[in-house]
């Protein structure tokens, strides 16, 4: 049950205690990471198929939100299983069990669905700003780069902190709809009818319209992110790693994603009913547009009942892009072993998701946007095979999983679940494929010559996954972990540096500075200080400039350099210009210097972003050892 891999969420892993804590207190402590993934099953693209669902079929596809439901609690607790019993999450999993082939493809498939669902919350979170404030729909989409602050400044601030923004967030939703489910007055004979499923299979246009919407609502339900993310989130609990323990926490992750989970349906189940009571009820049957639902509900029920709806939709989209971002690092990291800082993961996933939007306003109106929100929706079930799939895999392997291996009975559900996605993404291909052709028989060429062959090497792809735990059983050994093998080791060295380099930049640091570098070379290195002129004249030009600070800044080294001398050492002062990272590492190449000292300001997160990271930057441009000295606060 041990593993080789860097933990998943490596700077928040193990970080909320449950030792010494019995009763409500203990529960409490393993409350939170099914909270988060919850959020992914309320988003904007939830909201949509509901509201599409419910204005067009009534009460009648409640049933599929209860199904996807139970689908969706059977997996997360699989997927909370793999977390705590082999601490690994479901992309870590995949990389040892797959090659590195595989997992790429793995990959682009799950970054896909994370935009697809990111995009959902753009399209949502500028829907509810332009409610609300009546801001241009391109401005709030344009708009919503400004979050990837407040989720630096959460993730900073810890887990805890985190989950209990996102519990705000769901509180403000459920309230928002809970006194609009009063307003509406549904009709409580008709719900209960919804609950008895409706045949989806029929070849009637309304039935094949109802499968679509159905698909939409799975995939808006179970999505495969949170089947990565909760198998990591649930690793930030502090467990005892005996059986017992292992035990308690699996048991304490399935009340916390019972009630999350849950909670997610009601609102879920809320909305839809919402649209049934309020649009279904009263002729409007095609409302797929979350502005419509808007303002429909205005004008049958007062100005009340819009502004908690889209009060409680900024707050959907404001959480999900959270978790969004969270799933991304973990896919990244788990499947390619590639590790960015976050604030550029999620800008990237987000301009990939506000591009699209940007295009369907300027090319098809905002009307589209709508209809771009289902299509993200599907996209997001068509990719919950290559999740589920080997997350069924890994929790049935007992001999990777011991005694918590799954029994038969879940097994046999878990698959029947999977069979179920499976069939209605194949038919809706199908179907669409044909429609298409229909549709546009000129471009029947292009179908059959582009998309057929796109269609057959996903399937392919899936068999394959599916067959290759079963061909090659308990072959999931890490063939490569992300930071290589211990080596063996029989006797060490003292290291011996000729030529140490000191980073000055004229701050308290200096003084620990040179203090540890001829710690580490005595009086037989040769020392040289490196000060970096970083004004607006070094950096355009890159070249020495000798305006007044360069001047005073050359006298200053040269007088720490005579310092030096004056104590006995081998010192001489090196200038730079230009960017900092950049110049330092040109002058540890050019002089050759074999160890490096720097001073580090101690920044975080806005100083960081303002001021760069050099100490990072240099470390990678560098092949040599560098010695971080942090600031002595006395």
């Amino acid at each position: 049950m041990s593993n080789n891999n860097t933990p998943s969420l490596s700077n928040v892993h193990s970080s909320i205690s449950t030792a010494n804590k019995i009763g409500w207190r203990r529960i409490l402590a393993f409350i939170g990471p099914a909270y988060l993934v919850s959020v992914g099953y309320m988003d904007p693209g939830n909201w949509a198929t509901d509201i599409a669902g419910g204005s067009a079929f009534g009460y009648r596809l409640i049933w599929i939100l209860f199904a996807s439901n139970l689908i969706a609690l059977l997996l997360q607790s699989l997927s909370a299983r793999l977390g705590i019993v082999r601490g690994l999450d479901l992309a870590q999993a995949s990389k040892n069990a797959y090659p590195r082939l595989v997992n790429f493809c793995l990959y682009i498939l799950a970054q896909i669905a994370i935009i697809a669902c990111d995009l959902a919350e753009v399209i949502g979170m500028a829907i509810g700003l332009q409610l609300l404030f009546h801001l241009p729909l391109l401005w709030g989409v344009s708009l919503t780069l400004t979050d990837t602050v407040l989720m630096l400044f959460l993730m900073n601030k810890g887990m805890r902190k985190l989950e209990i923004f996102i519990m705000s967030m769901i509180f403000i939703m459920g309230m928002s709809f809970l006194i609009e489910m009063f307003i509406v007055s549904p009709d409580v004979v008709e719900i209960a009818k919804g609950f008895i499923p409706n045949n989806l299979f029929k070849k009637d246009l309304v039935s094949q319209n109802m499968l679509y919407i159905a698909i939409g609502i799975i995939g808006a339900t179970v999505m495969p992110h949170n089947l990565y993310l909760h198998s990591s989130l649930v690793q930030t609990r502090q467990i005892t790693r005996n059986d017992a323990g292992i035990k308690s926490a699996i048991k304490f992750n399935l009340f916390d994603t019972l009630i999350a989970l849950n909670l997610a349906f009601v609102v879920n189940a809320a909305i839809l009913i919402l649209a049934a009571g309020a649009f279904f009820k009263h002729g409007y049957f095609q409302v797929a547009e979350i502005k419509d639902a808007y303002k429909l509900l205005a004008h049958l029920f007062g100005k009340l009942a819009p502004t908690l709806f889209a009060v409680a939709l900024i707050a959907s989209g404001q959480s999900s892009t959270i978790t969004g971002t969270l799933a991304g690092q973990i896919v990244m990291e788990g499947h390619i072993n590639l590790r960015i800082e976050p604030w550029l993961r999620r800008l990237l996933t987000r301009l990939l998701a506000i591009v699209p939007a940007i295009f369907t306003i300027l090319y098809f109106g905002e009307n589209g946007l709508g209809k771009l929100i289902i299509l993200s929706q599907v996209v997001l079930s068509m990719q919950l095979g290559f999740a589920v799939i080997p997350l069924i895999h890994f929790t049935s392997n007992r001999k990777r999983m011991g005694k918590f291996a799954i029994s038969l009975k879940v097994k046999v559900v878990a698959w029947l679940s999977a069979l179920l996605i499976l069939a209605l993404n194949a038919k809706l291909i199908v179907d669409q494929i044909a429609d298409w052709i229909k549709e546009y028989p000129s471009a029947t060429l292009w179908i059959y010559g582009l998309v057929t062959p796109i269609v057959a090497a996903v399937a392919l792809l899936l068999l394959y996954v599916f067959l290759r735990p079963i061909l090659f059983k308990h072959r999931d050994m890490p063939s490569r972990v992300p930071h290589g093998l211990a080596t063996v080791i029989h006797e060490l060295k003292p290291l011996v540096y000729k030529h140490i380099g000191i980073s000055i930049d004229f701050s308290k640091n200096d003084r620990d500075c040179i203090r540890h570098a001829i710690m580490q070379g005595g009086k037989e290195a040769a020392y040289t200080l490196i000060h970096i002129v970083e004004t607006a004249g070094a950096r355009y030009y890159g070249t020495e400039v000798m305006d007044h600070e360069t001047q005073s800044d050359a006298n200053n080294l040269e007088k720490y350099a005579d310092a030096m001398k004056n104590l006995g050492y081998s010192a001489n002062a090196h200038m730079g210009f230009g960017r900092a990272a950049s110049a330092i590492a040109k002058i540890v190449i050019d002089d050759k210097i074999d160890f490096l000292v720097m001073g580090s300001h101690g920044h975080k997160v806005l100083k960081d972003l303002i001021y760069g990271t050099t100490v990072d930057s240099v470390r990678h441009k560098v092949n040599i050892p560098v010695l971080v000295v942090k600031p002595q606060h006395k």
